[in-house]
């Protein structure tokens, strides 16, 4: 399918015509056991790493566990990120730098990976069972004082930008910058050239007066792509319901993440992801929520060998200043749970013993967030 389907044959498609080749309805899904085999399964934010490869290096890298487990999981694309969050290096050239490197994984997997370019990508990567890649920063830092690096990155295919990490930046305030200050002038520029380049505004990392001035000013639906709900966990990471009932009423999208931020614990369960995903659709209505998990398909095996790990990676985050209130060495950044190649499925179950219908929970695991990419990507 070209690039620019009219949103007619579009829709035509997301309805019927890919539908998986042996289980011709959601129904005989359910029936057959496994209740997402027709369904499109977007993860808004996610990764594809193996987290059990202790090698390390100096650029992305796929084994083979990685691909068969995103396969195995039903997911049909993932927004990777890519480019610069934080650190020594210079944003703009290791950024630029990470786009080629992960063309080259697409090239180097053609059997298992697709570039996605267009809303109808996603379609066509659940048509030809591949795991469709969405480029996406995490952070505009690459941006240094040029608005218009945003027209490079969107010919690279990068079709993601959030606005800022938890820090602030010189576009605005992160979720943990204490001053909660709004979008800057430059940040304004940036959002208008995102806006032209029909590249997704994400705001998921944005602290709370940052999303809402950048959510009224973009002339397009923004994202809040991972987050969870402040209302029913007050932590800074989640969003409240003011800033998630403005992007609704914008028309854009709300993706929950399984994350600790879900309980003031820090210890999340699947019933936190689902209390969330509950919330959100109170208060931005069924069609604009979704997930992006934070996390992989791939599980960690050995949780006790894995939690020295992850002592060192949180103190390296708090050092650097990019650590969010909640995060701890002893918080799995993951949902214990929901995770692994089967975490959509159990999710998915647990929608429906909820009572959430199947139109609603194909809703939530990808329709929504394929509308959201049509409206602004075409």
């Amino acid at each position: 399918m070209s690039s620019n389907t009219d949103r007619r044959s579009f829709l035509a498609l997301g309805a019927g015509a890919l539908a998986a080749p042996a289980l011709a309805s959601p129904a005989l899904a359910w029936a057959a056991g496994d209740p997402i085999a027709s369904m499109i399964v977007v993860n808004a934010l996610g990764g594809l790493e193996n987290p059990n490869d202790p090698t390390k290096r100096d650029r992305p890298f796929l084994d083979a566990r990685a691909l068969a487990d995103a396969r195995a999981s039903g997911q049909t694309a993932v927004n990777v990120t890519i480019g610069y969050v934080s650190g020594p290096d210079e944003p703009f050239e290791y950024s630029v730098r990470e786009v080629a490197q992960w063309d080259k994984l697409v090239r180097d997997h053609p059997k298992d990976l697709l570039k996605v370019m267009s809303a109808a990508d996603i379609l066509r990567a659940k048509a030809e069972g591949k795991t469709g890649l969405i480029y996406g920063f995490q952070n505009a830092a690459m941006m240094g004082k040029d608005a218009s690096r945003v027209d490079i990155f969107a010919d690279l295919g990068v079709k993601i930008i959030q606005l800022t990490y938890n820090p602030a930046n010189q576009l605005g305030d992160g979720s943990m910058a204490p001053e909660n200050r709004g979008i800057t002038p430059f940040g304004r520029e940036v959002i208008e050239r995102l806006n032209a380049n029909r590249v997704m505004v994400d705001l998921s990392h944005s602290g709370q007066q940052t999303c809402l001035e950048a959510a009224r000013f973009s002339k397009r639906p923004i994202s809040i792509n991972h987050t969870g709900c402040r209302a029913v966990t007050d932590l800074p990471r989640n969003k409240t319901d003011e800033e998630l009932r403005l992007v609704a009423e914008k028309g854009g999208f709300v993706g929950i993440y399984f994350m600790p931020f879900l309980n003031p614990t820090g210890h999340a369960r699947a019933a936190d992801v689902v209390a969330h995903i509950d919330h959100a659709v109170n208060i931005c209505g069924e069609d604009h929520v979704g997930i992006g998990t934070d996390g992989g398909t791939s599980q960690i095996d050995d949780l006790k060998a894995y939690e020295s790990r992850l002592a060192e990676e949180i103190a390296k985050r708090r050092a650097s200043g990019i650590s969010a209130t909640g995060e701890r060495p002893d918080t799995y950044p993951f949902v214990v749970d929901l995770r692994g190649p089967d975490q959509f499925r159990k999710l998915a179950g647990l929608l429906r013993e909820r009572g959430y219908s199947t139109t609603r929970i194909e809703k939530i695991l990808g329709q929504n967030f394929v509308r959201h990419a049509q409206e602004i990507w075409g």
